[in-house]
C-alpha cells in the first residue's frame, strides 16, 4: 500500500498532488495553449503538403496543356491564377507556423 507522501498510487502511476486550493488558472492556460499551438502547427503543415502538391500538380497540368496546341486560354488562365493563390495562401501558413523573430 502507498503512503500519504508518496508519488505514485498502488497502480504504479504518478499521482497528482494539489498544493493550493486555487489552481494557477494562468500555468494551466498556457499549457493548454501551447499544447493547442503544437496541435495546430502540424495541422497546418499538413494542409501546406497537400497546397504544395497541388500546386506541383497544377504546374505540371499547365506545362501539358501550354504543349499542346490548341489550347484554351481561358482554362490555362484560370489555372495559372489558381496555382498563384495556391502559392499566397502556402506562405500564408508557412508565416503562421514560422515565429516571428525580431534581430
Amino acid at each position: 500500500m502507498s503512503d500519504a507522501n508518496s508519488g505514485s498510487n498502488d497502480d504504479g502511476k504518478p499521482r497528482l498532488t494539489v498544493v493550493s486550493s486555487k489552481p494557477d488558472t494562468e500555468a494551466v492556460t498556457a499549457v493548454i495553449d501551447n499544447h493547442d499551438a503544437a496541435v495546430n502547427d502540424e495541422g497546418v503543415m499538413i494542409r501546406v503538403g497537400d497546397l504544395e502538391q497541388e500546386h506541383r500538380d497544377l504546374d505540371q497540368a499547365i506545362a501539358t496543356m501550354e504543349e499542346r496546341m490548341p489550347y484554351d486560354r481561358l482554362t490555362l488562365q484560370r489555372m495559372k491564377k489558381r496555382k498563384l493563390a495556391l502559392k499566397d495562401k502556402i506562405a500564408k501558413l508557412k508565416g503562421e507556423v514560422t515565429p516571428d523573430i525580431i534581430a
